[in-house]
């Protein structure tokens, strides 16, 4: 048995969660997510909290039983709370706008780079060099952070490029004379 499997979720009281038999989702005051229904696993909600029970003994089953459980509580917590990135630009001349639902960064290339964001996500950026990316999907708020940040990434020898707040950035000596 997994020893995450089996703890149970609790649901907070502002969160609706509707269990089917091919899908899970779940709607709160951040918006609403859907999940697949994962083979083997068994989901029950019951007095105020969801508990997940695998129905197979294998390893391939025990797996995906903490793996269930990770994903539901990720939504229910995304749903409630939500999740945020923060990102921080640094270099001279660097820097990023907003305008509408596209991010435009000058970023040292010859021209500006333009990012979408996906509409169920909400970018706020709080000055030129810092901005954060929030919403109720935990894997969405991540892929585009990593999109993000891999338009220019930190480099070692002077540390510019987009890099998440608080990340430490190994730096290297330059070319040493003699």
């Amino acid at each position: 048995m997994s020893r995450i499997g089996k703890l149970p979720i609790p649901i907070p009281a502002s969160v609706k969660v509707s269990i089917g038999e091919k899908e899970i989702s779940v709607e709160g005051a951040k918006g609403k997510l859907v999940s697949p229904s994962f083979e083997g696993i068994s989901c029950l909600e019951k007095e105020g909290q969801i508990v997940l029970t695998c129905e197979e003994t294998s390893k391939v089953f025990r797996a995906r039983h903490g793996l269930a459980r990770a994903l539901i509580a990720n939504m229910i917590k995304g749903v409630s709370e939500g999740f945020t990135k923060k990102l921080e630009i640094i270099g001279v001349g660097y820097r990023v706008q907003l305008s509408g639902n596209v991010l435009n960064f000058t970023i040292g290339k010859s021209h500006p780079v333009l990012f979408t964001v996906p509409k169920e996500l909400s970018v706020t950026v709080s000055d030129p060099t810092h901005f954060e990316i929030s919403g109720a999907d935990k894997q969405l708020v991540g892929q585009v952070a990593a999109d993000i940040r891999s338009l220019a990434t930190p480099e070692p020898y002077k540390g510019k490029g987009i890099r998440y707040e608080g990340e430490y950035v190994r730096r290297k000596a330059g070319k040493s004379v003699g």
